[in-house]
């Protein structure tokens, strides 16, 4: 009998398959498979949960890490842990970003189970929060029950549309602030969104933020993360489809040229590093505004909401033809960044023991990228318990 691992991974291959030509002309080399998840979603595999699961795993996460394990136990419940190989210590020491992401997946599970008609009841870390750091006990776990009259949540109809947005933003198309006030009211699961286009607000946020990345940037450790954490061209992107993709037949040529390496990019003064120091500052400065997310504590419970308004918040953005990219550097909690964490913690009003769990940049973007990509669901799966 075929396993649910089995059934997954063929389902996989005849996504590649079936869609390499329309995904090859789109993304290049590489770009089907690496992208393939994106196209799975959707498909029956036989079990409520992975139908959901394949939903969930598309969800924004730092770094793309992907850290997600999942069992499925007995014939309703899933356990879902971490793998502790998969976190940013050097940027996310106390693994608050990670807690994030794993809220943003499990609010996809909860809308996509929805879809197929399936409640589910999600139990943040019953084996008691992590701290202060994340370890083998379980992030949460997530039990499905049959309820036809659950409601469908109208935001999921975004899933595969939802995109963060790498690129700059149109000047000449300004954002309302009736359009943020709508995005972030859709931010209702348990922390608090807020958003401004106010120019003075933006030119101090745009300055914050530029601050901050350059702090991230110039620092060797956090610098080395990101870097180690590359995948530059096609190929390396369709081997490990997580990271930071730098993908496309251009740059596929430049790193064949030598022109881009890891270590130009880590190399001060280079060419490489100089070019993603100021690219990354033109994004930061083409922002028509900021939203940001903010918690009255700061318990892994209130990182679990904050991940699932943020993507509550994207996918809002993404129904009304806004694109949205975080900025999170000046929230990171390694030592180089506390001045201007405690800057941008007054800036938004923000007081202990409150904290800013996530800021972004918003704007309208003249066209939309490709889905990032992901690991395929088999590959997080961990074998079945009774």
């Amino acid at each position: 009998m075929p396993t649910r691992r089995m059934i997954l991974t063929t389902a996989g291959a005849a996504a590649v398959v079936t869609g390499a030509g329309v995904l090859g002309a789109a993304w290049a080399p590489g770009g089907a498979t690496a992208r393939a998840p994106w196209r799975v979603a959707g498909e029956s595999f036989g079990d409520a949960r992975l139908d959901a699961l394949a939903y969930a795993i598309l969800a924004p996460n730092p770094h793309n890490m992907q850290p997600w394990r999942f069992q499925l136990a007995g014939e309703d419940r899933i356990d879902i842990t971490c793998d502790l190989d998969r976190r940013l210590p050097e940027t996310d020491p106390p693994d608050r970003q990670i807690i994030i992401g794993f809220g943003a997946m499990l609010e996809l599970l909860a809308m996509a189970a929805a879809e197929k008609g399936y409640a589910v009841e999600i139990d943040y870390f019953p084996d008691g929060e992590a701290q202060p750091r994340l370890d083998r006990r379980r992030i949460a776990v997530a039990t499905f029950r049959a309820d036809a009259r659950v409601p469908k949540d109208p935001l999921f109809q975004e899933t595969l549309a939802r995109r963060t947005s790498r690129a700059l933003f149109d000047a000449d198309r300004p954002v309302s602030t009736d359009t943020v006030d709508a995005i972030c009211a859709a931010a209702n699961r348990g922390s608090s969104a807020d958003g401004s286009v106010d120019a003075a607000s933006r030119a101090r946020l745009i300055d914050l933020a530029r601050r901050g990345w350059i702090v991230e940037y110039e620092t060797d450790a956090t610098r080395g993360e990101s870097i180690e954490l590359m995948r530059i061209g096609n190929r390396a992107v369709a081997d490990k489809p997580d990271g930071i993709s730098l993908n496309g037949t251009a740059m596929g040529l430049l790193k064949m040229a030598g022109l881009i390496t890891p270590e130009k990019l880590d190399t001060p003064g280079a060419t490489a590093y100089e070019q993603g120091l100021s690219t990354y500052m033109a994004l930061i400065d083409s922002a028509q505004g900021f939203v940001w997310l903010t918690s009255e504590t700061n318990t892994r419970r209130d990182q679990m909401n904050a991940g699932r308004n943020w993507v509550r918040l994207n996918l809002a953005a993404e129904q009304a033809g806004v694109a949205v990219q975080p900025l999170s550097q000046v929230l990171q909690e390694f030592p180089e960044m506390a001045s201007l964490y405690t800057e941008t913690q007054e800036e938004l009003g923000v007081t202990a023991p409150g904290v800013v769990q996530m800021l972004g940049r918003v704007g309208y973007a003249k066209s939309s990228p490709p889905p990032s990509p992901r690991w395929p669901l088999s590959s997080r799966l961990i074998d079945a318990v009774a």
